[in-house]
This record gives C-alpha cells, sequence and structure tokens, in this order.
C-alpha cells in the first residue's frame, strides 16, 4: 500500500488484505480489510499510531521505509488487539529506544499478549497529553470500543482524530478517505453492527465527549479516512440511539419443511398487514447482513425445528449472536416444530436472557402446521402489527 499524506506531516502507512475472509473466525469478510496505521512527524518527534497484523509486518516496514524515516520515538498502540499490535515486536527490535505510549488496560495487555516488559511501556490517563514539537497528541481513554484497554489520539493542531476501532469499515480499497458514501454507509452500519452494537451505550457518551473538539479528519482503523467526520458521526448516532423501523426479522432453519411453511406464512401474513419483513434461513444467510437489519428491527421471530430435545445449532448460534450484540428490538417471538417433544422454548429463552425485549407467545407444534396452526399464525401478525402501530412505526 502506497504512503499517502493525510495532512501536513500525517501520513497513512498501513496495509490493504484484499483477501481476508474471516475475522476472528467468526465476523464474515466479503470484502476483505484494511489494517490502518499512521505516521505523525513533529518537528522533535515521531509517533507511530498502530501498527498491522502480524502477516503483514514485511510490507508494512516497506511503507516506513517509503516515508523517509529517520526513527520513531513512540509507538501509540490505541488497541493491543492483534490486528493492530501483531507487528509491534518487529519494530520493538528495529528501533530498541523506541517507547510505547497506551492506557494502563493497554500495558497489562502487551504484558499478556506480547509479553513487553513494563519498562517498554509509557501509560497514559484521560487528557494527558505527548508533544512532538509542534504537534501536541492528546490521548482520550475509551474502554469497551470494543476491547477494555481502547483509547483514541487527536492531534490538536491538526484536529486529526485517531479513532482506533470507531467508526471504522471492513473492506479493502484503495481510497484514502471515503469516495462512496452509498456503498461505504452499508459497509459502515454491517461494522457496527457486528463489532459496536453491544457497546452502544459507550459509544453514545464517546461521541457527545467528541462534540466538544474541532475534527477535521477522522482516521479510524479499518477502512477509509473520513474528511467529512460530520457524515460518520451523524450515522452512528442514527444507528445508537435512532427510531427502530416497522421491521420484523426472522432467522430461522428447516430440516423437513414444517417450519418453513410456517415461516412462509407468517412472512406472507406480515406483508397483508403492510409490516416490513425479512426471513433468513442461517444455513445459506450472510451473517453480517442479518446483524445490519438487528441494527434497526423493531421485532425478532426465531424459528426453529428441534433436534433431539433442543433448537437445531444453527439456530442456537444466532440466538446467542442476538444476546451479546443486544440489538435494540422490542419485541421477540418463537415459532417451530418438533416431532415427539423436548425443551426448545426454555433453551431459547435461556439463551437470549439479556435480550431487553418483550416475549409473544410462542407458536410451536408438532408435526406439520394445520389450518389451526395458521390460525395461530395470523394471530401473531396481527399482535406484531398491533405492538408496532403502539410503538408509532406503522
Amino acid at each position: 500500500m502506497a504512503v499517502r499524506e493525510i495532512k501536513d506531516g500525517i501520513y497513512s502507512v498501513g496495509v490493504i488484505d484484499w483477501d481476508r475472509q474471516v475475522f476472528d473466525e467468526l465476523v464474515p469478510l466479503p470484502e476483505g480489510t484494511t489494517y490502518s496505521s499512521y505516521l505523525v512527524k513533529g518537528s522533535e518527534k515521531t509517533a507511530l499510531i498502530d501498527t498491522v497484523d502480524a502477516e503483514f509486518e514485511e510490507e508494512f516496514i516497506t511503507n516506513l521505509a517509503r516515508s523517509e524515516l529517520d526513527g520513531i520515538d513512540y509507538i501509540i498502540v490505541n488497541n493491543t488487539e492483534q490486528d493492530h499490535s501483531g507487528a509491534l515486536m518487529v519494530f520493538l527490535e528495529l528501533f530498541p529506544g523506541v517507547k510505547i505510549i497506551t492506557s494502563a488496560r493497554g500495558a497489562d495487555l502487551l504484558e499478556v499478549l506480547h509479553q513487553i516488559p513494563k519498562f517498554r511501556i509509557q501509560v497514559v490517563e484521560d487528557g494527558d497529553t505527548l508533544s512532538l514539537g509542534d504537534k501536541t497528541l492528546e490521548f482520550m481513554i475509551t474502554p469497551w470500543v470494543h476491547w477494555p484497554d481502547t483509547m483514541m489520539t487527536y492531534v490538536r493542531e491538526d484536529k486529526v482524530l485517531f479513532s482506533c476501532d470507531l467508526f471504522g469499515a471492513h473492506y479493502s480499497c484503495s481510497d484514502l478517505f471515503v469516495s462512496e458514501k452509498c456503498r461505504h454507509t452499508l459497509l459502515a452500519k454491517r461494522y457496527f453492527a457486528e463489532i459496536m452494537m453491544p457497546f452502544r451505550s459507550k459509544v453514545t457518551e464517546y461521541i457527545e465527549r467528541l462534540s466538544g473538539y474541532e475534527i477535521s479528519f477522522i482516521a479510524p482503523s479499518h477502512g477509509p479516512c473520513y474528511d467529512d467526520p460530520a457524515y460518520i458521526l451523524d450515522l452512528y448516532t442514527e444507528w445508537c440511539t435512532g427510531d427502530l423501523k416497522n421491521k420484523v426479522i426472522i432467522p430461522y432453519i428447516s430440516m423437513h419443511g414444517s417450519t418453513k411453511k410456517m415461516v412462509m406464512y407468517l412472512t406472507e401474513a406480515l406483508i397483508r398487514r403492510n409490516v416490513g419483513v425479512r426471513p433468513y434461513d442461517v444455513g445459506r444467510a450472510d451473517t453480517g447482513q442479518l446483524a445490519m437489519d438487528l441494527v434497526d428491527a423493531v421485532t425478532i421471530i426465531i424459528a426453529t425445528p428441534t433436534v433431539l430435545t433442543g433448537p437445531h445449532p444453527r439456530i442456537a448460534n444466532i440466538a446467542f449472536i442476538a444476546n451479546i450484540i443486544k440489538p435494540k428490538a422490542k419485541f421477540v417471538g418463537i415459532i417451530g416444530s418438533y416431532g415427539w417433544g423436548g425443551k426448545t422454548l426454555k433453551d431459547l429463552a435461556n439463551i437470549m436472557n439479556k435480550l431487553e425485549a418483550e416475549m409473544f407467545e410462542p407458536v410451536c407444534i408438532k408435526g406439520l402446521p394445520s389450518e389451526d396452526v395458521y390460525k395461530s399464525l395470523e394471530d401473531l401478525a396481527d399482535e406484531i402489527l398491533k405492538k408496532h402501530k403502539d410503538e408509532k412505526i406503522v
């Protein structure tokens, strides 16, 4: 990746991972990702803000060589997760006098993850500053976006915010700044849904804090930079605190067709009532797309057959993910079928115990759906419509 200047003395020196397909062995990456790193050259000192994944050490070193670097005085570690700190050890060897700057939690994690001795690390507190001569770095300790050690770095003179994972987007592109806002909005929303949604109360708090700063550029750790900071700040405010939509999400799986018949009937019943609906066959669906819909859907209906005595494992996994990302949905229901019995309802309720949502009366049947079952699904559709009207979103 080419070295490019964001502003006088501030450079993007990270790398593009064009072909990565999954992150943390969990998050799909249909368009790859980037590991952003930034070089800030002051009149007296130079700081490197984050490194890159260890797999790209050689390319990263080449980028820094192209920047005509004389030396590095400080490495700012905004987050110790390995996609940001993986190449850190090689730089400690290349620059034996360099000082690592990070939060107190970051120092603890660097010792655990990379066995870096404490004497190489300088811990900063919230609001501390570091002079590079004609540039001043200010540190904001912002835990839980999305690790407990996370902090952001702000260059006062240039009004550039290095936001770490906050405001990022997982996709590979050659643009230094966001150029295709429609595309970027979708990918940034996907990133928010998969990574930031569980921490939206903290994100809201930090956005409010940033309103007190003049920001000309935002440089995140994944994806292109923002030369229009208000664009992403407004989107995050909407995703964190905005109104829910007249939308029902139905993650489902069906082994022999019974549960699918119920899902398709309920889907059609909701369409007739002008309620937005999207069924997702989790055996085939893109879980990132499903997560995006969870950002602003007011209702979730989980649909599953019974496997032995409990929910299908793939549905159990979706319920688990929904429980940990904590969407804003206000209503949850369960529908499905079984052959001889089991405790699917109890198991799913236990898995989703952190969702602050009202539960609809479940519709769980033995075997294929009958006319009575279809009547129950009509009643469920009526109840969903009523709740959406009560929320004034229909």
